[in-house]
């Protein structure tokens, strides 16, 4: 038994070595082209005029495309919107490190002294226009609201998530989000938010993206504690995403993904920041092999094998 789970260990390793192997080989054959592999969504399940979900009355004007351009870019399943104020009014409250959606209001007023002038001489009142602005967040951005405030996203179309990969992002209780046309990893929030896989030319490549971002959440200080704090561009940023990556391209490997998009393409366009420093993806394939072995060993039949390995 014992000799079975180092066996399997090696093996593991040998994979990753492979993976590692192909990668370099496919880079020193020169720079490749990455191209983003998801497009738009179709857009949100409720097409109607945006509302305010405390109230029902309609947004107008300008507001309504303001709305809908939410809507659309943040792939929301409804147009219902609330202030931060009704929300907790309602008993709910907005997620924690979401952005809201600015709206104006447009009206009148009538200054005191020209109350006083027309009701001493008469005439009209003259009215001065103005914009109130105010901060309103859809419902899928709030947690604890009534039911019947809430509209449910679609669900997966059957297929689309593979089993194994399902099964792998529940193990590890990562919070992870569908929806928008972004994918990333927020490291002070801890959530991964990936575009749903309708959104992917093609769907098989939804995972390769949804195991980047989880790479990224290995690296928090709470699991292997990485350096997460590189800006864009950087070295420090530029290594930690070949570290993403790595992690993808072995977790995708074991779990028997075959991603159409190269884990190649993707890393050849972070090495620009990497050239000088030609051990940088030999590092990044250490730093990915723990985290994937992280990530795998909350699969039941892979925790056994793991607890072995690490005595």
């Amino acid at each position: 038994m014992a000799s079975d789970r180092a066996s399997s260990g090696k093996d593991r390793t040998s994979l990753y070595a492979e993976i590692t192997n192909r990668i370099i080989a496919e880079l020193e054959a020169g720079r490749l082209p990455w191209v983003q592999p998801w497009g738009r969504a179709d857009g949100p399940g409720d097409l109607g005029l945006p509302r305010n979900a405390a109230t029902g009355r309609r947004y107008s004007g300008i507001n309504v495309l303001i709305l809908w351009g939410a809507v659309f870019r943040h792939g929301f399943s409804g147009q219902g919107w609330l202030t931060f104020r009704q929300a907790l009014a309602l008993g709910g409250t907005v997620r924690k490190g979401e952005h809201g959606t600015t709206v104006v209001y447009a009206d009148r007023f009538i200054p005191e002294e020209e109350r006083r002038r027309v009701a001493r001489d008469g005439g009209e009142p003259g009215a001065i226009p103005f914009l109130k602005r105010f901060t309103v967040f859809n419902s899928d951005q709030c947690d604890g609201l009534p039911a019947d405030l809430v509209t449910p996203p679609p669900p997966v179309p059957e297929g689309l998530i593979l089993p194994q990969a399902e099964e792998l992002i529940r193990a590890t209780g990562a919070s992870l989000r569908l929806g928008g046309d972004q994918a990333f990893y927020s490291p002070g929030l801890d959530y991964i938010q990936v575009p749903r896989p309708e959104s992917y030319f093609e769907p098989i490549n939804w995972h390769r993206t949804a195991l980047h971002e989880l790479g990224h959440w290995t690296g928090h200080p709470t699991r292997l504690n990485r350096n997460l704090s590189g800006s864009y561009g950087s070295k420090l940023y530029g290594q930690e995403e070949l570290v993403a990556e790595m992690t993808s391209a072995f977790t995708c490997a074991s779990l028997g993904i075959v991603p159409t998009v190269r884990h190649a393409d993707y890393i050849g366009s972070w090495l620009e920041v990497l050239r000088d420093d030609d051990r940088a993806i030999i590092r990044a394939a250490s730093a990915a092999s723990k985290a994937a072995d992280y990530l795998l060993a909350f699969l039941p039949a892979r925790r056994g094998e793991s607890d072995s390995e690490a005595a």
